[in-house]
């Protein structure tokens, strides 16, 4: 299936009969699907049908849904000019600039741009022809909106491949690291206890049982494991596709869970933690990335 982002745009115009219509979808990201309308009032009717078969083609996203019916002029026809709108518009000009001692004269451009005003009557049915053109107007403009959105889900894809191999490889380098973990806490517990018993002879299977002890409360391989897996499954998910986000949202929290683990345990380490340390924020950075870019997938 197409991983899609939740970012796009589609416009689709059609003429029917003395008419033109105009739909346009634009898409941003959202926690869910949420839609808002933008239509002269006579079209409302039709609102139900256009949101049930946007949904049969979005699962996710922000959508503003403009929709514009305009009559076509014709040689010896009037005006779609609605007469009763623009005479409102003037009385509230003319009061509203006699009430505040104020100059000046109606915009007609502005006017003309109201929504409404060249939309002649208020009562206009829009008809059963108007009404399929807006649902295929509809229909094609939603197919090229997913599109637009495969394209540049499929580029968001292959950064987040390239983001997870990256954290595998320094999840393979910190296992690296872990695994010479004990003789190294061995040599920097002899020389602490040396300094603290002035050269006094040591006991080395004490010394193994305290190193033990000490590599143990700092052990990071379950954090390390988990990580991987988690990347694992990250990368499944992207291969399988379809609407990903959200599981890939909870999945990424994990990873960010682990992460800080790692960087909890490794703080006084000395050399070889402050090694593990900055692969774990560098792990840290490309979850963080891997999460900004999930935010905008369907």
């Amino acid at each position: 299936m197409t991983i899609r982002s939740m970012t796009g745009f589609a416009r689709v115009k059609k003429s029917v009969s003395d008419a033109e219509l105009v739909l346009s979808i634009k898409s941003v990201n959202h926690r869910g699907l949420d839609m808002h309308f933008h239509m002269p009032p006579e079209l409302d009717a039709i609102e139900s049908d256009l949101r049930n078969l946007l949904k049969g083609s979005v699962a996710r996203g922000h959508l503003q849904i403009h929709v514009a019916w305009n009559r076509l002029a014709t040689s010896g026809a009037a005006a779609p000019l609605n007469r009763t709108l623009l005479e409102a518009y003037l009385r509230a000009f003319h009061e509203a600039a006699e009430k505040h001692g104020l100059r000046g004269v109606p915009d007609l451009n502005a006017a003309l741009r109201i929504p409404g005003m060249l939309t002649a009557s208020e009562d206009r049915d829009p008809g059963e022809e108007l009404s399929k053109a807006l649902l295929d107007a509809a229909g094609e403009a939603v197919v090229a909106l997913n599109a637009a959105r495969a394209v540049e889900g499929a580029a968001t894809a292959r950064e987040l491949h390239q983001r997870c191999r990256a954290i595998v490889g320094l999840v393979e380098r910190m296992t690296a690291i872990r695994s010479g973990a004990v003789p190294a806490f061995q040599t920097r517990l002899r020389e602490r206890l040396s300094d603290l018993l002035g050269g006094a002879g040591l006991d080395s299977q004490r010394l193994v049982q305290e190193a033990a002890i000490l590599a143990d409360r700092s052990d990071i391989s379950e954090e390390l494991l988990r990580l991987g897996t988690h990347t694992a499954q990250l990368e499944q998910m992207l291969a399988a596709g379809g609407e990903v986000g959200k599981r890939m949202d909870f999945l990424l929290q994990e990873m960010n869970r682990e992460a800080n683990t790692v960087l909890s345990k490794t703080g006084g380490l000395g050399d070889l933690g402050l090694t593990i340390t900055d692969l774990a924020l560098a792990a840290k950075s490309e979850i963080d990335k891997i999460r900004e870019q999930a935010l905008n997938l369907e």
